[in-house]
């Protein structure tokens, strides 16, 4: 059984202290349930939290200083089979070395999706 798949985002707008995103709910993202797959919201959620983490700093591959993700907590509250997700990302801690990111996933209506913890690591 072969399975294929593809998440994509937009993001919205970025600060030193935020990020917002938005992916769309389509097909590539979908569990055999028909609703967005556990993991595509906790991609997501971690993306973002790691643009604000990173800040305008452009990734490369085997940069130095890319936050790794060494924790996530996420907490999984709603989902939905139509429609887009917001992600909202704000600091927690911002920190030299280790950083905490909450990012909140919600639906178009508000409602919450998924809170997420993020725990980051720059690489040296």
């Amino acid at each position: 059984m072969e399975v294929t798949g593809e998440i994509k985002f937009t993001l919205l707008s970025q600060t030193d202290t935020e990020v917002t995103a938005e992916m769309p709910v389509q097909k590539g993202i979908l569990n055999p349930f028909g609703i967005v797959h556990a993991g595509a919201m906790l991609w997501f959620a971690d993306v973002a939290a790691s643009v604000l983490v990173i800040g305008k700093t452009m990734p490369t591959e085997g940069m130095q200083g890319f936050p790794l993700a060494i924790n996530l907590n996420a907490n999984f509250t709603g989902n939905n089979k139509t429609g887009k997700f917001l992600a909202k990302s704000e600091f927690i801690k911002k920190g030299k070395t280790v950083s905490v990111v909450r990012t909140q996933v919600t639906d178009t209506d508000g409602k919450i999706i998924a809170d997420v913890t993020t725990n980051h690591l720059l690489s040296s």
